[in-house]
């Protein structure tokens, strides 16, 4: 591939008769937006006008349509690289962008996860095994309630505790506040019992106001941050990336609406732009994933490209203690396996539960690690 074009794989509903004037559209909408007899300049024709690399049939009604495109319409910048891939397209339903393909160079430009998966065993202390995770919810909860449980997943000895996506700055519990008693609660519970529980608080916000966030957590001394990256902007968690000196881990909220292929997405970009780890719905939970579209999405997070460190895949969402075996197997040792709401439903008994899913990790722990050295 020229270091000077990079190529987007897109998955196009069209009939055989209409495929080929349907690719060279959606080559024009993602690069000059303007008929080619507009393009009057021989460098805008020549140099960025994208072009059809090829065109294969993917099934009954989908054809896949590989585009090459000027690296220089990017920017070299998050946002722009995405408005260039997909911007003006992801408003076609008939179109899904599939695959990106992209020179090394120019994606280590990006920087990727600055600690990987290295650095959440680092952080943790865990080796051999899958990390554990769990989430402070419901929403509402005061900033007291949200400690308590906090401390409660800390004694459990769960490894990563992460403020529920919806949690934010709202009034019944400040951002500054929360962090701030949720890291004391940790905190204490680690010199209790010799663990090294960390936790991920939600930035939200514009990012001036997330540089004050990571002010806080960074006084609070917290070991993560976790940013929704459709939701703030994949710009935004670039530059949280390189300011915050922690691992990131990536929520996939409204990532769904994206009609970007997730292992692309959650699996790939995010990690090309910063991310550490990247939490998904598994299959089986509560959304709709199929077991393929999961392990390529951890496979995508994990495997060598580009020179990127590995992020850690999170399957998530509506899991249980129970499913601990089957995700082991799946995913491995290097993965996260994020349980929230299972747990929260022990009430009093919350915390031996808790127990019971670090547990379950360790027993299931000890095969082959599934992709730490992939650069």
């Amino acid at each position: 591939m020229s270091d000077a074009r990079l190529t987007a794989t897109y998955a196009v509903r069209a009939d055989r008769a209409s495929i080929a004037a349907r690719a060279e559209a959606l080559a024009l909408e993602q690069s000059v937006e303007v008929p080619l007899a507009a393009v009057r300049d021989a460098r805008v024709r020549d140099e960025v006008v994208a072009r059809v690399e090829s065109i294969a049939p993917r099934d009954d009604d989908r054809h896949d349509v590989r585009i090459a495109m000027a690296i220089e319409t990017t920017g070299h910048e998050p946002g722009q690289l995405l408005n260039m891939l997909f911007g003006n397209s992801s408003l076609h339903d008939d179109v899904e962008l599939s695959d990106v393909e992209l020179p090394r160079s120019f994606a280590a430009g990006f920087g990727g996860p600055r600690f990987g998966i290295a650095g959440w065993r680092d952080a943790v202390g865990a080796a051999g095994r899958p990390l554990t995770c769990s989430a402070l919810k419901p929403l509402g909860l005061s900033v007291d309630s949200l400690a308590s449980l906090a401390g409660t997943l800390a004694r459990a000895g769960i490894d990563v505790i992460k403020d529920d996506h919806g949690l934010a700055d709202q009034q019944s519990a400040p951002f500054a506040a929360r962090v701030a008693a949720v890291q004391r609660a940790i905190d204490a519970a680690n010199r209790d019992t010799g663990g090294r529980t960390i936790y991920a608080p939600s930035l939200t916000g514009s990012l001036d106001a997330m540089r004050l966030q990571m002010k806080a957590a960074c006084d609070a001394r917290t070991g993560a941050l976790m940013i929704a990256p459709m939701v703030s902007g994949v710009s935004t968690l670039a530059a949280v990336a390189r300011e915050a000196g922690v691992p990131i881990l990536a929520h996939p909220a409204l990532a769904g609406a994206a009609r970007i292929a997730p292992p692309l997405l959650l699996g790939r970009l995010f990690r090309l732009f910063g991310a550490d780890a990247t939490i998904f719905p598994n299959a089986g939970g509560r959304f709709s994933y199929s077991p393929a579209t999961c392990a390529a999405i951890a496979r995508a997070a994990r495997e060598r490209w580009c020179g990127l460190a590995p992020a850690l895949p999170v399957p998530a969402g509506g899991m249980g203690v129970e499913r601990v075996p089957g995700m082991r197997a799946t995913f491995g040792d290097d993965a996260m396996l994020l349980i929230g709401g299972s747990l929260l439903v022990a009430g009093d008994a919350l915390e031996g539960r808790c127990r019971a899913f670090v547990a379950a990790v360790r027993d299931t722990a000890g095969t082959e690690h599934s992709g730490e050295a992939h650069r």
